[in-house]
């Protein structure tokens, strides 16, 4: 039973969704890292359900920091995040019904009945608020380093964003945008689309696409910590991931060689290539391009639809409609979520290639 991601820089989840508080421990952080608490304040907005496109479970998420931090900066030892759950209805959930599409089941099969099944327990997508807040400091690292990056919703639905195209400044202004698109007219579509499901008791997904800018070439592994590995690793970690893909992705197979290679040339002194097909990663480590990788997330699976299932004390097949609150669509919660869980995997393949001090202010540049 592992609840532990990295290998140099390590995040591990802990708690319940309708428990007392749930939390994160980071460590392998480098001592002196600035720890904003606007900034943590700031993505906890963002993952915040609002409006008839979210579940009506709204949590102030107020952090709380008792470890690992001094006087604004990290010490370097473990910091441990605590946040409480403070607006739950457990009455809402069955034991021994599991829902369609959900981890009921499987966590039945897992923990042998011993499991907390309000809200989903420690599979649920409230565990990603600590996530959330962990992210915070590290994306704080790594753009202290140069490193940005984002997420917008490429696709929801039938509804498509536009593509990235002026990184940094798409970036940036996807860094304060509460619904994460680059194209108002998409934008309004979108929510259009969210709005006729919940009408309707239904669910909606999409496709997150996400880019990454001043990561530095020759960072990853050849094999099996590749850098689309790990990062494919942690995405999948994310409640209703169901694909992940690199630069054209599925795309190649469409192509020949000729196509999907980038060709290199030289612009301002450094080495670069005329296009991106490959999303940054050549044999699993960086080129220097910006990472460029989408995500896949499943319609949520809580429908106020009738469904089938069975009742698992008497082993016998029986409807489910569920009663409760719930997202008719997770994916404008979910980027904050993929640019968190993106910024530990990135600063675990730094640490790694350069030693965990390459955070720390004290670090040579």
């Amino acid at each position: 039973m592992k609840n532990t991601f990295g290998n140099n820089v390590t995040l591990t989840l802990f708690g319940e969704s309708h428990g007392p508080r749930i939390g994160a421990v980071l460590d392998g952080l480098a001592p002196g890292i600035l720890v904003d608490e606007k900034r943590i304040a700031h993505q906890l907005s963002l993952r915040r359900p609002f409006g008839k496109i979210s579940t009506a479970r709204v949590e102030p998420d107020p952090v709380e920091i008792v470890s690992g931090v001094f006087e604004g900066r990290t010490t370097g030892t473990p910091l441990c995040i605590l946040i409480p759950n403070t607006n739950t209805k457990s009455a809402d959930y069955q034991k021994g019904l599991p829902r369609p599409g959900h981890a009921d089941y499987t966590a039945e099969c897992k923990y042998h009945g011993y499991q907390d099944y309000r809200g989903g327990g420690h599979f649920s997508g409230r565990l990603t608020a600590p996530l959330v807040a962990a992210g915070a400091i590290l994306l704080s690292a790594l753009e202290a380093k140069g490193i940005f990056l984002g997420t917008h919703i490429l696709q929801l639905e039938k509804v498509r964003d536009r593509a990235f195209s002026e990184l940094a400044s798409d970036l940036s202004c996807l860094r304060e945008k509460q619904f994460p698109v680059l194209s108002e007219s998409a934008s309004a579509e979108m929510v259009a689309a969210i709005e006729a499901a919940a009408a309707e008791g239904d669910s909606v997904g999409g496709i997150l696409e996400s880019a990454v800018i001043g990561m530095p070439a020759g960072v990853g592994e050849p094999w099996f910590d590749t850098v689309e590995g790990l990062l494919s690793h942690a995405l999948f970690s994310i409640p209703a991931v169901k694909g992940v893909e690199f630069g054209d992705g599925f795309g190649f197979a469409e192509m020949r060689g000729s196509q999907a290679n980038d060709p290199f040339c030289v612009c301002q002194g450094q080495v670069q290539t005329r296009t991106n097909r490959n999303g940054g990663i050549n044999g699993g480590i960086t080129n220097g391009m910006p990472l460029i990788f989408r995500t896949a997330v499943k319609p949520t699976p809580s429908i106020f639809r009738e469904q089938e299932s069975v009742d698992l004390a008497a082993m016998q097949e029986k409807p489910l409609l569920l009663s409760g609150r719930h997202d008719p669509a997770i994916l404008h919660r979910a980027r904050v979520v993929v640019d968190s869980i993106s910024a530990l995997v990135l600063c675990d393949l730094l640490a790694t290639r350069f030693g965990t001090d390459y955070f720390s202010p004290e670090a040579k540049a």
